[in-house]
């Protein structure tokens, strides 16, 4: 989508005498590092050039007019009435922003009309929610003359209120991603702290590719706030036996010595993938920059298998897409990414396989599941950003 396009479809949807500002905020995927970022530990996003795109004006009144070009029909709503609600949908996200922004002491002094497109498919797990806060707070801000808040206070914002207003208890890999991406960098973050440095994804004659299995199982969000619910559990009966703050401050060894604190087995496993993956990713990262990219494909197979037996936020349907991917020569490393139960996977797969892999893939999927798999190959982009 063209801010040319967008200028237009605001006109057509709002009046022609408008004049909007554009923006962009990116979708991501997470090369190695699931299901960390709440448990203090190592992420590696990288922003994609698909994502969410945003024209807005402001009004003289309270009112807010919301449009998706995704999902037809204006919303209206008034930002005297900043609630959660069901029958509002999309809009719950950039509502969301607006209230954590009027929490943070940012007074919004009038109503928008706020067009959206986005062009990350649904369900894929590619973080679509995320982006969208990330736009919304970007629009604000410029808006409305916010000018001391950083693009890493968007994402803290938007994490803020996915887990405040929407209740969705998300760490903050995918806003921090959306936010901070980097064009052909990934961000290798320590998210108990928010250092972070950008790495070149240097995959020399081999693409990202991204497997959408168009299944999202239902229970993704509450199975979510279950395993964040485990791992609390977990942290706080390893810390009556070592000073930790985060299970990100563990590794391999220490996790094995102190493990048996941990006496619920399920709370057990979780802990363990949480611990194992930190480490893997800062393994994986290492690899990637010396070159090695047979180590970083092991690793990312490996975060697969932790993420199916001992997270067990896998399902039938990424299992057998990560299954398919492994036995073609050619395929680095292939693991699901993203919140789980669904979505898609992510694989290194060298140049000259990628027509086998899609070949082999797809029809071997359908059979298998009824379920018509989508392929993207995926550059990294930069993060969220004016465009007009």
């Amino acid at each position: 989508m063209t801010a040319e396009k967008m200028h237009q479809l605001f006109q057509l949807t709002f009046g022609a005498d408008k004049k909007p500002e554009i923006y962009f905020a990116p979708g991501r995927v997470n090369l190695i590092g699931e299901h960390t970022d709440y448990n203090g530990g190592h992420v590696f996003p990288c922003a994609l050039t698909i994502g969410t795109y945003g024209a807005i004006t402001t009004r003289d009144d309270r009112v807010i007019r919301f449009y998706s070009a995704n999902f037809p029909g204006i919303v209206e709503t008034s930002l005297d009435d900043l609630t959660p609600d069901k029958e509002a949908g999309w809009t719950n996200y950039p509502k969301g922003v607006m209230w954590a922004f009027e929490k943070r002491g940012y007074n919004i002094p009038c109503g928008m009309d706020i067009l959206i497109y986005g062009d990350i498919p649904n369900g894929s797990g590619l973080s679509s929610s995320a982006s969208l806060e990330v736009l919304t707070g970007l629009m604000l801000k410029d808006t409305f003359g916010f000018e001391d808040l950083t693009m890493q206070d968007l994402a803290l914002i938007g994490q803020y209120s996915e887990n405040n207003f929407n209740g969705m208890n998300c760490g903050i890999m995918d806003q921090f991603a959306s936010a901070m991406g980097k064009q052909d960098n990934a961000i290798f973050l320590d998210t108990a702290t928010l250092n972070y440095t950008y790495a070149p994804v240097k995959l020399s004659d081999a693409r990202i590719v991204i497997t959408n299995s168009k299944v999202k199982h239902s229970l993704v969000s509450s199975a979510y706030n279950d395993r964040r619910r485990e791992c609390e559990e977990a942290l706080k009966m390893l810390q009556t036996v070592v000073d930790i703050q985060t299970l990100g401050d563990l590794n391999e060894e220490q996790f094995e010595k102190y493990k048996d604190a941990i006496t619920d087995p399920i709370c057990q496993k979780r802990a363990k993938h949480a611990v194992y993956e930190n480490q893997r990713t800062i393994r994986a990262v290492e690899a990637l920059n010396a070159g090695n990219l047979e180590e970083f494909g092991r690793l990312i197979n490996a975060s697969h298998v932790s993420l199916r037996d001992d997270y067990e936020t896998s399902c039938e349907e990424t299992d057998l897409l990560a299954s398919l991917a492994w036995e073609i020569p050619g395929v680095l490393g292939s693991r699901i990414t993203g919140g789980g139960f669904g979505g898609c996977t992510v694989s290194i797969v060298k140049n000259d396989a990628i027509d086998t892999f899609t070949e082999k893939i797809g029809p071997a999927y359908e059979k298998a599941t009824g379920h018509k798999a989508e392929f993207y190959i995926v550059d990294i982009g930069d993060g969220a950003h004016k465009l007009s």
